[in-house]
């Protein structure tokens, strides 16, 4: 048995084989029921942003960026400079913390930086699981990354904070519209038809620009204005999983949610890999000794699996893979089967990138083409295939090729989140 047809026995869906039009035509209808409240595995939240208008150049705005356990502070400026930079552990990181102690964190920074910025908005990127309001404030279902800090769930942050400013406005948003919003920082004089946010990491995520928000989810807003769209695009499920897939999803702490990103992202590409060796040991497509000690491997970092894939040794790094496949034959039968868990990822990005481009990019010709800010690791270093070539060779093809909808690949924006934190203040 070759490694290709092991992997399409255990329903692995190798990248030449996945329905590329078909599944675009899936997510495009997923989309619209969950723009219109319907059932559907994209959750499609409304930002309350738009992308309207030009960002005056030289403008400076304080700016809060948070998401993980560590939160910054700095003054952000257009064209995109990121002055008076300050990194420090998010409150609640390291221990329980009371609400007075968790926004007194925040107030201290604004208030540092404050005095420096030329627009009134304070912006604020806020990563965790929250809902967003027209005010653009934003309510905290629930923490996530460990941060404990139990007060503050249910509270609207935005509101909580400026108590502690002595008023004044915020502008917040989650990391990916803050990637979208980001693009406009280096459009300059270009004039770009719509944005899109991608974000492809440990995790990802996709925002775009919903010229249609008519929709039941935004009640008071007719059709001829536009809205960023917040889509949970990992959530998307209309997938055929193989049986590794199936495997890795069971071992988490979150099973059956998020399957696209499980597919795709950096936190999970590892342990797909994982499944893929452990299975084929138990088939028979090892050396007894490689057999035996991939199978006492109960993890495997993505880093990793990826580096062995691209017969790359990283300086300073054990590699766990050129151990257990240090004979030839067993390194050749593991790339044959690892890499088309990259080149699978790859065509999947390409595809759920094509479905947000022709939803917001009718008539993007060559002049006026969507602008596409991809962020994240995973997009633009992993190395067992050429990723990020790969997804616009593909992307080229379903939309420049076959729909005449022209795109760009924005230069990559250092601190997107803060950013385009900064952006959604002074627009």
């Amino acid at each position: 048995m070759t490694p290709e047809e092991f992997l399409q026995a255990n329903g692995f869906t190798m990248a030449s084989d996945i329905d590329r039009q078909g599944m675009i035509a899936t997510f495009l209808s997923e989309m619209e029921k969950g723009l219109k409240g319907e059932e559907s595995s994209l959750r499609m939240i409304p930002a309350y942003v738009g992308v309207d208008g030009k960002i005056p150049q030289g403008s400076k705005a304080a700016v809060l960026d948070a998401g993980g356990t560590n939160f910054r502070s700095a003054i952000v400026s257009i064209p995109p400079s990121i002055e008076d930079k300050k990194n420090q552990p998010m409150p609640g990181a390291k221990s329980d913390v009371t609400e007075e102690e968790f926004y007194q964190a925040f107030a201290d920074e604004l208030n540092r930086v404050k005095d420096k910025a030329t627009v009134s908005k304070f912006g604020w990127c806020f990563s965790y699981n929250a809902d967003v309001t027209p005010e653009l404030d934003a309510k905290l279902n629930c923490w996530t990354k460990g941060i404990r800090a139990p007060s503050i769930v249910g509270q609207y942050v935005g509101k909580e904070l400026l108590k502690r400013m002595g008023g004044g406005e915020i502008a917040i948003v989650n990391d990916t519209v803050a990637t979208l919003l980001a693009a406009k920082a280096v459009e300059g004089d270009k004039t770009y038809s719509s944005y899109i946010g991608f974000i492809l990491g440990t995790g990802t995520n996709t925002a775009y620009v919903e010229k249609n928000v008519n929709i039941t989810k935004v009640p008071g807003l007719d059709s001829a204005g536009s809205m960023i769209i917040n889509a949970e695009s990992g959530s998307f499920d209309k997938l055929s999983r193989s049986k590794f897939d199936e495997a890795m999803d069971a071992k988490q702490m979150d099973p059956g949610h998020n399957p696209l990103e499980k597919m795709i992202a950096g936190g999970y590409l590892g342990a797909v890999g994982l499944e893929v060796y452990k299975a084929a040991a138990k088939e028979g497509l090892f050396s007894a000794k490689a057999a035996s000690l991939i199978g006492g491997l109960g993890s495997l970092e993505t880093m990793d699996f990826d580096n062995f894939c691209a017969s790359f040794r990283k300086e300073g790094r054990d590699n766990p893979l050129d151990t257990i496949f240090a004979d030839a034959d067993d390194a050749k039968m593991a790339r044959r089967l690892g890499i088309p868990v990259f080149e699978r990822a790859a065509v999947l990005t390409a595809i759920h990138l094509a479905a947000f481009c022709i939803k917001s990019g009718e008539g993007a010709d060559a002049s006026e083409p969507i602008a596409i800010n991809a962020d994240g690791s995973t997009y633009y270093k992993t190395r067992a295939i050429a990723f990020a070539d790969t997804v616009k060779k593909e992307l080229d093809d379903m939309l420049v090729k076959r729909r005449n909808i022209h795109y760009v690949i924005t230069p990559q924006v250092d601190d997107a989140p803060m950013v385009g934190a900064a952006i959604a203040a002074m627009l």
